[in-house]
């Protein structure tokens, strides 16, 4: 760690050599990097993690400007995961960047080879897919890690941490749970980042790009036509870094 031109020399300042070199040694593989998984990347690389898969099929838009990392006027239609490998890269030369252009799924699952993995990070925004993600990834070695919705909150101070069956007045959490009673559940406990404030869209409504609470409204009433709902970087970025630092936390806590 110390060969790496001195860019962790704080964040080794405050961990020492040791964890460090344990923190690059980790693998962690994150699913979806949008408003939520591009921050959470950045700040993993930052700290030291050195082997770091990213999975995501889209490509960056212009309604993606306002809160994801790599989207910019000047990255408008090229691969999410190859823009934000590439500013990866600029920060750690050194880092192992994976990147797989495709959705997750129940069919290619087995594709993602979980159980090679450190920490998985959930940051997807398919309800469907997001459940089948969550029960096969506590059934694999890893630890999990998952993001509840970060759409219509303003309020940052409002962001908590806790166990997915303890998660309240988070409509994706709630969604989820309904899911997992109908079908599989988790093998194990998990940790999801959320907010328990719900506003409304003041704006102009317009067609649905598949955020996450339109997921929702998706599969709970086929018949309602979804809407994208507003989200601001604020929000977006601190569960980011709030995924990041859970597993920062636990790299520490278990050496």
């Amino acid at each position: 760690m110390t060969e790496e031109k001195g860019i962790f020399k704080r964040a080794e300042l405050l961990l020492g050599s040791e964890m460090m070199d344990k923190i690059a040694d980790i693998k962690v593989i994150l699913f979806g990097v949008g408003g939520v998984g591009s921050w959470c990347a950045e700040s993993l690389i930052r700290t030291g993690i050195k082997h770091l898969t990213i999975v995501d099929s889209d490509k960056v838009c212009e309604t993606n400007i306002n809160r994801q990392l790599m989207a910019t006027t000047k990255t408008v239609g090229q691969r999410k995961v190859d823009v934000l490998k590439n500013r990866l890269l600029e920060i750690n030369p050194d880092a192992e960047i994976q990147t797989i252009a495709e959705v997750y799924s129940e069919e290619n699952s087995g594709s993602f080879h979980l159980d090679t993995y450190d920490y998985i990070i959930d940051a997807i925004d398919s309800l469907k897919h997001k459940v089948h993600l969550i029960q096969t990834a506590t059934r694999t070695k890893a630890r999990l890690f998952s993001s509840m919705g970060a759409a219509l909150k303003i309020d940052p101070t409002r962001i908590k941490v806790a166990e997915f069956w303890k998660v309240k007045g988070c409509p994706l959490g709630a969604a989820l749970r309904r899911k997992m009673k109908q079908g599989i559940k988790p093998a194990k406990k998990f940790l999801c980042v959320y907010s328990d404030e719900v506003l409304e869209n003041k704006g102009m409504k317009y067609e649905f790009d598949e955020s996450k609470s339109s997921e929702i409204i998706k599969q709970e009433n086929p018949s309602v036509k979804a809407q994208t709902n507003g989200t601001l970087v604020h929000i977006t970025a601190i569960f980011g870094f709030t995924l990041a630092s859970l597993v920062i936390q636990d790299i520490v806590k278990r050496n």
